[in-house]
């Protein structure tokens, strides 16, 4: 029934964990409001034929409905509106909530390419290359005005936006290459911002990406590399030093201008508005960007801002450098990718 509806909707493949749950309430949606549609229409036409008005008629009769017809018609609509809202949140908080232990992966859109990069290294332009059945976690930002990152066969679109972090994940369940979209209208070539997201089996992905490195590797050996740190953590901290970052933030814990970065990462900010916030890729990019909008109590407001200083890369990088900066050492990704070889910084220009 799943594939029949799918085929008879034209809904793309079911390639992802979500696109299956997704589809189903779609489904349920769609039949409902047809059948809800076709008893309207059928009922207005009985209505139409029985109590026209006739030759010598004046008005119709008078016609009070009785307490439980009311109650039946508020109540049917009530509660379908009720059930889907439930469906749909449950689907969202699973849709919104990456499990531990996934694959991160920066994306930064641009007019009008999508570049993805690894933090271990390497980076690619327009090609996403993903494994079989482990979730995959996806930090999108945009370079110059809002994309929206749309893969219709996972069911997934996310907002990239110029400045901050907005995040998402998938768990690929089917092998082979799928189209990935802008759905954000940006500008006069907004239709040919296109990407491919290939699906390889586990084994394939990790030999890919082992060859990946050693090439990149092998190029920084040779000198045909850019000047690469050696990973996105080593980027960051040079990125930190570079603007200057280690003047007011301190990476040991002791007490500075600014919060400590020592620990940083994913602990609850009190806020000087009394609000409590997770320090977050999104938090953290945005206090960059932004720093007057969520002031952590207890610190003055003195913080310059990066926006234009920063480009998306250095903002990713230092987000990894602060993950790194934990007392229990950096999350499993990290440590898997902690011996693999250089990063190479996504190019500034195409």
């Amino acid at each position: 029934m799943n594939e029949f509806l799918r085929r008879v909707l034209f809904l793309p493949e079911q390639a992802s964990t979500f696109a299956k749950r997704v589809d189903l309430l779609h489904y349920f949606v769609i039949l409902t409001t047809f059948a809800a549609a076709t008893l309207i229409f059928l009922t207005a036409v009985w209505f139409v034929v029985r109590y026209r008005r006739r030759r010598g008629e004046r008005t119709s009769a008078r016609f009070a409905s009785p307490p439980w017809l009311e109650a039946l018609i508020v109540g049917v609509p009530l509660t379908l509106f009720l059930v889907w809202f439930g469906i749909g949140y449950a689907d969202y908080v699973w849709l919104r909530t990456p499990p531990k232990g996934a694959m991160d992966v920066y994306v930064m859109g641009k007019q009008w390419m999508w570049k993805f990069a690894y933090p271990g290294g390497p980076n690619g332009l327009d090609r996403l290359v993903v494994p079989e059945g482990r979730p995959v976690r996806l930090l999108l930002t945009s370079r110059d005005v809002i994309h929206s990152f749309f893969v219709p066969a996972f069911r997934i679109k996310q907002d990239a936006l110029p400045g901050r972090y907005s995040e998402t994940f998938f768990t690929a369940t089917r092998r082979g290459s799928f189209p990935a979209f802008c759905a954000e209208y940006c500008g006069t070539a907004h239709s040919m911002m296109r990407a491919e997201v290939l699906v390889l089996a586990a084994a394939e992905f990790d030999a890919w990406l082992a060859s990946q490195r050693r090439g990149l590797q092998e190029r920084q050996d040779l000198g045909q590399a850019s000047l690469s740190p050696g990973s996105l953590t080593e980027e960051g901290r040079l990125a930190a030093v570079r603007h200057e970052c280690l003047k007011c933030h301190s990476i040991d814990g002791t007490a500075h201008i600014g919060p400590t970065w020592r620990d940083l990462y994913r602990r609850p900010q009190r806020l000087e508005s009394g609000q409590t916030v997770v320090a977050d890729e999104g938090y953290l990019t945005e206090s960059m960007m932004d720093p007057l909008a969520k002031v952590v109590a207890g610190y003055s407001p003195v913080m310059p801002t990066y926006q234009g200083q920063l480009s998306g890369p250095e903002a990713a990088a230092i987000v990894e450098y602060i993950r790194s900066l934990s007392s229990a050492g950096p999350p499993p990704a990290m440590r898997q990718e902690a011996p693999g070889p250089a990063y190479e910084p996504i190019p500034t220009q195409r």
